[in-house]
């Protein structure tokens, strides 16, 4: 039977031979990192590209928890910085697997940061959603467990992530048959 909130097969219903899902928390992690002189931009703040390092890097770790195995990033669906962090404060890079289908994951990450200087609580600094593809040794795509949300946010995530997904495709779709096209009108890109 499948839950229609999540689209999720109940596990009891799953033919043998398929993996188990897992749950939610299953995966879930916090990756912390106090920033240094040596992760600044230009402008004296935290470069952008040393926060996507830290998302990519708890969004792995994610990723090859729920999928047991190894799993490589296939795309950054989006990154968002909402304020800038700054040498000292301390990073915690929350994420969690929001959707599965059969070798892919989507991971959503939420970036917080501790200001060194004050005693007020973590506030949110970005935010960001990854694609992943579960492979094995050879680099091929290998199945990974269905993802069973578990709260009335994971559920809420989880169909979020269908609608990236959607997107994506439909996205990936129109280019390849604009250039199909134009390749077909003689355009040579």
């Amino acid at each position: 039977m499948t839950d229609q909130a999540t689209g999720v097969t109940d596990q009891a219903n799953r033919s043998e031979g398929e993996i188990p899902g897992k749950p939610t928390a299953a995966s879930r992690t916090t990756l912390s990192h106090i920033m240094t002189g040596s992760d600044t931009n230009l402008l004296g703040t935290v470069h952008g590209g040393v926060i996507m390092k830290l998302v990519d890097d708890a969004a792995g770790a994610v990723a090859g928890r729920h999928s047991g195995g190894p799993a490589v990033t296939a795309s950054m669906d989006e990154m968002v910085f909402l304020e800038p962090v700054r040498v000292g404060d301390l990073v915690h890079v929350r994420a969690q697997v929001n959707w599965t289908g059969r070798s892919s994951m989507e991971v959503g990450v939420r970036v917080m940061a501790e200001r060194w200087n004050e005693s007020t609580p973590a506030q949110q600094v970005g935010s960001a959603y990854l694609v992943f593809a579960a492979v094995d040794g050879d680099g091929k795509p290998r199945p990974v467990p269905q993802v069973i949300p578990e709260t009335e946010h994971d559920k809420r995530r989880y169909q979020e992530a269908q609608i990236r997904r959607t997107h994506r495709l439909a996205r990936r779709r129109a280019i390849k048959e604009l250039r199909e096209k134009r390749a077909a009108d003689g355009i040579d890109d």
